[in-house]
C-alpha cells in the first residue's frame, strides 16, 4: 500500500499562543520534523490541511471553518490519486517517534488510532466517508471509519498527545533535547 501523510495545521494555537507549525522544537520547525518523519517513514506523498503549506502541498477544508474532519478529507482526495492509506499527525506532536507510529502503520484495513486519542491514526482512503465532514468531532470520523484502537505504545503518550500549551511543550521539548543529545553522543 502507497502511504500519504497529512499533517493537520489549521488549528487556531490559542491555548499556545503562536502557531504550532513554526515554532522551534531543538532548531528545526514542528512541521519540519514532522515533514521528514514522512520521508524517513517512505511516503509517496505529504500534504498539508490548513490555511498554509510550510513547503509543502496544501489542501484547505471545505467549507472553510468546517474543523478538522474536513481539512482531513480535503487533504485525503489530494493523496487518492497516489496513495491507498493516510497517516494523519497533529503539527502539535512534532516529537512522535517512528517506533511511536510502527503499530499504526502495522494495522490492518481499514486502520487505527490509539486508545484515548484521535490523532496520530492511519486509515485507508477507500475507508474515509464521501461526505465534507464539516463540523464532525474526529471521534465520528474515526467510528464511520471503523478503525481499530489499539493499546498506546509504553512511554509514547506525552509524545502522541503533542503539545496544546507552552507547559506542555516545555516538557516535550526537555525531552526532546535529552534524546537527541544522547543520540549525538552515542553516534560519535
Amino acid at each position: 500500500m502507497a502511504l500519504g501523510i497529512i499533517i493537520l495545521v489549521g488549528g487556531g494555537s490559542s491555548r499556545m499562543g503562536s502557531d504550532k507549525a513554526v515554532l522551534d522544537w531543538n532548531g528545526r520547525r514542528a512541521v519540519d520534523r514532522l515533514a521528514d518523519l514522512s520521508r524517513d517513514l517512505g511516503a509517496a506523498l505529504a500534504v498539508t490541511s490548513g490555511a498554509a503549506s510550510y513547503g509543502l502541498p496544501v489542501a484547505v477544508e471545505n467549507p472553510p471553518g468546517g474543523g478538522p474532519v474536513a481539512g482531513l478529507l480535503a487533504a485525503a482526495a489530494m493523496l487518492r490519486p497516489t496513495c491507498d492509506r493516510a497517516l494523519v499527525l497533529a503539527v502539535d506532536a512534532p516529537t512522535v517517534t517512528a517506533a511511536d507510529l510502527a503499530p499504526l502503520l502495522a494495522a490492518p484495513s481499514p486502520g487505527a488510532c490509539f486508545e484515548g486519542l484521535m490523532l496520530p491514526l492511519t486509515a485507508d482512503l477507500s475507508a474515509l466517508p464521501a461526505e465534507d465532514g464539516a463540523g464532525w468531532a474526529m471521534q465520528r470520523l474515526v467510528d464511520v471509519a471503523g478503525l481499530m484502537r489499539l493499546p498506546c505504545p509504553s512511554g509514547a503518550q506525552a509524545r502522541l498527545r503533542g503539545a496544546n500549551s507552552p507547559a506542555e511543550r516545555a516538557a516535550l521539548l526537555e525531552a526532546l533535547i535529552l534524546a537527541e543529545g544522547a543520540q549525538k553522543r552515542g553516534a560519535s
